[in-house]
């Protein structure tokens, strides 16, 4: 057993859970949660902004923490999304450095680069940041970001591990993406037909488990390889490509906003117009980690098991992009 403690914040999530009950066959794992779950491991009701993070913390004897709480939702209130995320994490920076913590691993987002029309076509770990003010999750994963650079330099004793992850899906995936492709067209607007990037489920839970084991530190995102565009996306669940113009959108969630029927803004169709494309290449390369199922097979494997679509291999598109 190695002398490894873990703390996994959102432990009681899907990622959470899984990725403590593969931790906790090699090492002393603990978790907190502002849910309370039956698991492998202990997991402690408490809330990532409490001031109490840092003396539990110490009590256990921390070694290693793991930050996965996050909120992802409509930004309808935007104060309590800045609090998880942003202060959420300032807090359990805090606590690190109050406990004397080791590591740390921080599922930030590849929602941190921004929606933006001048993207490169494939973005890398030395691209600039910019996420969008109109997104609050792009937004909120740039400062978070930016709080991250600026502990590594004022405490570089916390080894940070951050990870930039893509579309994630699986078997269980329920979120906004799988509401997505769930509905009866595959809808690209103003005809962009901007590529989407994604990774298993599993390959996030081992790369993280990879990276404690090995105490790494680094930047990486985290993708599978190659990108399938809304065309090929239709294609494969066999679904109608709708391409509205982008101000018929707009001014049609404009309306279901205001009258509560979407939680989608009229500046959110960015997120379909200029989608960030993340190359895997340093992930492979540097860290060592390689994911098992491409962008195409995670995706296809999401269609069957999740919206019980019959994708056949012969459909999947050949890769790009890949390194």
């Amino acid at each position: 057993m190695s002398e490894k403690k873990v703390l996994i914040t959102g432990a009681a999530g899907y990622v959470g859970l899984q990725l403590g009950e593969l931790l906790a066959r090699e090492m002393s794992v603990v978790g907190v949660d502002i849910r309370s779950r039956r698991a492998k491991f202990p997991i402690f009701t408490l809330d990532i902004c409490d001031p109490a993070l840092g003396e539990l913390m110490r009590a256990e004897s921390i070694t290693h923490v793991v930050h996965l709480a996050s909120v992802m939702s409509s930004g309808r209130d935007r104060e309590k999304e800045y609090r998880i995320d942003v202060e959420g994490t300032e807090n359990v920076l805090k606590a690190c450095v109050h406990a004397g913590v080791k590591h740390i691993t921080v599922t930030s987002s590849g929602a941190a680069y921004g929606y933006h029309a001048d993207n490169p076509e494939w973005l890398e770990e030395h691209h600039r940041l910019r996420g969008n003010r109109e997104f609050a999750y792009s937004d909120h994963k740039r400062l978070v970001e930016e709080m991250l650079a600026a502990y590594r330099s004022r405490y570089p004793k916390l080894r940070q591990l951050v990870f930039r992850p893509c579309s994630i899906v699986g078997a269980n995936t329920s979120n906004k993406i799988a509401k997505l492709f769930s509905s009866s067209a595959i809808v690209d607007p103003g005809g962009h037909n901007s590529p989407f990037v994604f990774i298993w489920d599993q390959d996030v839970i081992r790369a993280i488990e990879y990276g404690v084991t090995r105490d790494a530190a680094g930047i990486y995102n985290l993708a599978g390889d190659g990108a399938l565009t809304p065309e090929e996306i239709a294609r494969l669940l066999g679904k109608p490509l709708r391409r509205p113009p982008v101000w018929l959108v707009k001014a049609l969630l404009g309306i279901g906003y205001g009258l509560h029927l979407t939680d989608n803004q009229p500046g959110q169709v960015m997120f379909l117009q200029y989608r960030p494309v993340l190359l895997n290449r340093k992930l492979k390369e540097e860290l060592g980690f390689v994911p098992e199922k491409t962008s195409a097979e995670a995706f296809t494997y999401f269609a069957r098991e999740a919206l019980g679509i019959d994708v056949s291999a012969a459909g999947t598109p050949a890769l790009e992009g890949s390194a």
